[in-house]
């Protein structure tokens, strides 16, 4: 199958107006990893062309090989263990064979590459603008001060505020979405031809993955560079990519333009994790569709589809016969399924389950009063009036959650969510009892109450003891808390696999045995072993694939229906937080800026940040490409100095000099179940007060000019 690249500068031919070689041409590239214990195939023979100025997104869930493939074309795939073969070759260059020093010359020059975590990418003991200009120097001939001034400029040109003297800050000191831009600018430092991103935007709120993704489609049409995105975020392919390959146990399933691929999906896998995405539009009183299983490794070369163990059309024929990718429709469309042609909608194939949740648990009864909740943490640095200061992560905080029902807390990072969580669990300890659990005061020194409460965390792994066996570390909660006997706890442990979708056999294993989803299922299971009436679910599915966040998803909604448990859950992904919550609160800077029930905080958002937040969220329909609104700008101030006034109006679009950035909004019940701070709108509807008067719709407020005002402000604590 020949794709045409009309940007490309190199001629596969040579004759005039003959097709154009891409830039990255992969063919038939294998990576198989030699273990003492057995060989796991990850890379089973794929094809794969990128050409000049167009961005290729990568998708497929954990272990598809996404990311072991772009690391074989940056030469970091480690020989031994792995051995690869096949052909990469880059602007006509053959990649493979290349030595070590040879390899250097092209990565980070001619390549470069934006890795998932910056933290671990970045030096911790070198400040980052000397790590970029460090890079500068690898690949240019030039001194420190060219290299310096270079690196400044980029960080200037990815939005680092006051780049000058941010270039002298440790990573440490950088937001994550900050981290990831200082990461693009040492990607860009020698203005690659090919841009490799993997996964950059899995860990990040909506709003600085806006920030991301705009910033790249700029400097992408800027520099004219390839780039290649690998995400299992199919919202922000939707909005970037203009090709899609979705890959799935080392092979491609299916390629095609982004619209072709999203509008028909012509290959069972391609149409579940299109399916499986939760979005603004998803019916709330239905199960998320869900592909059954997990991806398996391949242990040795493949001889069949896949994907057969998990597809609804496997046949006989699909175990014995390797598809190749076959046209199926517009140019470049390409599919790898036997039965393409017998293959009907993507909701014949995967349906959803409309039985709605029937909510028996649930009642109107309070289990957790929450009252002008603050917790402050001492900072070393001290304020200009040398007096010590706090970083205040939740300031006077006031919230309900009702048995049964499941309270969603949104905003960014450092908004004080998680902050909020540990808290309710003791984790933390506030400022003044500020926590009632049925009336009483919140002891979490005393077993019922620690008990009562339960917390699912957001790294699975790193809250689970390796050296422990999974039926002792689901049944330690009820050890702990004097829980039956032995034998009682352990078959709790096993009913509670069960319940959670795993075999009885897993109980014998550890934590490093399963995938995400798994170890995810596992810590369900744990925080059901104590009989809780509260669980904290922290961030528990951010980094899953979509096609497990939807097993999870549902699996929560099931549990809380049979058990009646009330869920605080907190995340970053808004449509996520929509199919699970019955009432939202949405916090800024360890403050809730608007809390209501769930349709009434999506269909008619009061708080322009809560705007802001639900106009970041990518559409995953590639059609509406270019509608979207402007990405926030700017980032979260510093909680150890939060500004004058409304916490929000050094990034608000309406903010009103000499009222927003002076008087402090307080939350007001402004119609029934429904709070809103903010200077600018009252009453029922929330209609716009006097200082808006005259200004633009509030409906159609743009968020792309913040106003500029003095953020400063002495802490006197």
């Amino acid at each position: 199958m020949t794709i045409t690249y009309p940007d490309s500068t190199s001629d596969r031919t040579g004759g005039a107006g003959s097709v154009r070689a891409p830039l990255l041409d992969i063919s038939n590239l294998a990576v198989r990893f030699e273990t003492p214990d057995r060989d796991v195939w990850a890379v089973n023979g794929i094809d794969l062309e990128v050409g000049a100025g167009e961005v290729l997104a990568l998708v497929g869930e954990s272990g598809s090989g996404k990311s072991v493939s772009m690391l074989s074309v940056m030469g970091l795939v480690p020989t031994p263990p792995a051995v690869v073969s096949g052909s990469i070759r880059f602007d006509g260059q053959e990649l493979s064979g290349l030595s070590k020093r040879e390899f250097s010359a092209i990565r980070g020059g001619d390549i470069g590459m934006v890795f998932q975590d910056p933290m671990s990418s970045l030096n911790p003991v070198h400040p980052v603008g000397k790590q970029i200009a460090e890079a500068f120097r690898l690949h240019r001939d030039t001194n420190r001060k060219e290299a310096m001034k270079r690196a400044v400029d980029l960080l200037d040109r990815v939005g680092i505020p006051n780049a000058q003297r941010r270039a002298r800050d440790y990573p440490h000191e950088f937001s994550g979405g900050m981290r990831q831009r200082a990461m693009i600018a040492m990607a860009l430092v020698c203005d690659p031809k090919l841009l490799i991103a993997d996964e950059p935007t899995t860990a990040l709120d909506v709003t600085v993955q806006r920030q991301i993704v705009s910033l790249v489609e700029e400097l992408k049409d800027e520099l004219g560079m390839a780039v290649v995105w690998i995400t299992h975020d199919l919202g922000v392919v939707a909005e970037l990519a203009d090709r899609v390959v979705v890959m799935y146990g080392g092979r491609v399933m299916e390629t095609g333009d982004s619209t072709d691929v999203y509008a028909a999906a012509s290959h069972p896998y391609t149409a579940g994790l299109l399916r499986s995405i939760p979005s603004l539009d998803t019916p709330t009183d239905a199960q998320l569709p869900e592909i059954p299983g997990t991806p398996a490794p391949i242990l040795e070369q493949l001889v069949g589809c896949p994907f057969h163990a998990r597809c609804p059309m496997t046949e006989g024929d699909c175990t014995g016969s390797l598809p190749d990718l076959e046209p199926v429709g517009g140019s470049g469309h390409a599919s790898a399924c036997l039965h393409v042609s017998s293959m009907g909608s993507a909701e014949d194939l995967w349906p959803m389950d409309v039985t709605e949740l029937t909510e028996s648990g649930s009642t109107s009864e309070t289990v957790v009063t929450i009252s002008d909740l603050k917790v402050h943490f001492p900072s070393r640095r001290k304020s200009r009036k040398n007096r010590h200061s706090y970083v205040r992560a939740v300031d006077g905080v006031d919230l309900e959650i009702k048995h049964g029902q499941t309270l969603g807390v949104v905003g960014e990072s450092g908004c004080g969510k998680s902050t909020l969580g540990r808290a309710l669990v003791g984790l933390v300890e506030p400022v003044a009892p500020a926590i009632q659990l049925r009336g009483e005061p919140l002891d979490t020194s005393r077993g019922l109450h620690r008990q009562k409460i339960q917390m699912i965390f957001q790294d699975p792994f790193s809250s689970m003891n390796p050296g422990m066996r999974v039926a002792d570390i689901i049944s330690e909660p009820m050890r702990i808390h004097g829980i039956g006997s032995a034998e009682d706890r352990l078959d709790t442990s096993l009913k509670l696999l069960a319940q959670v979708g795993l075999p009885d056999d897993a109980a014998t294993r550890h934590p490093h045995e399963f995938s995400g989803g798994q170890r995810q299922r596992i810590a369900i299971a744990r925080a059901l072993a104590a009989d809780p009436e509260v669980i904290v679910c922290d961030e528990p599915v951010s980094a899953l694939d979509v096609s497990v966040q939807a097993q999870i998803i549902n699996l929560l909604r099931e549990t809380q229906d049979e058990r009646g448990i009330a869920l605080i859950f907190i995340a970053h992904d808004l449509a996520v937080v929509r199919h699970i919550s019955d009432e939202i609160a949405v916090m800024y800077l360890g403050q809730v800026v608007e809390r209501a029930k769930r349709d009434l905080i999506y269909d008619d958002p009061l708080h322009p940040y809560t705007k802001a937040l639900l106009a970041a969220v990518p559409d995953p329909d590639p059609s509406g490409r270019g509608a979207l609104a402007p990405p926030l700008v700017g980032d979260l101030p510093d909680p150890a100095d939060p500004p004058a006034g409304c916490r929000f109006n050094t990034r608000c679009p309406v903010a009103v000099p000499g009222l927003c950035d002076v008087e402090v909004p307080q939350l007001r019940e402004i119609e029934s179940r429904r709070w809103v701070s903010c200077h600018l709108v009252d009453g029922p509807g929330g209609q716009v007060s006097e200082p808006q008067a005259g200004s633009e719709a509030w409906s159609s407020v743009s968020l792309s000019e913040p106003k500029q005002q003095n953020n400063e402000r002495e802490e006197d604590e």
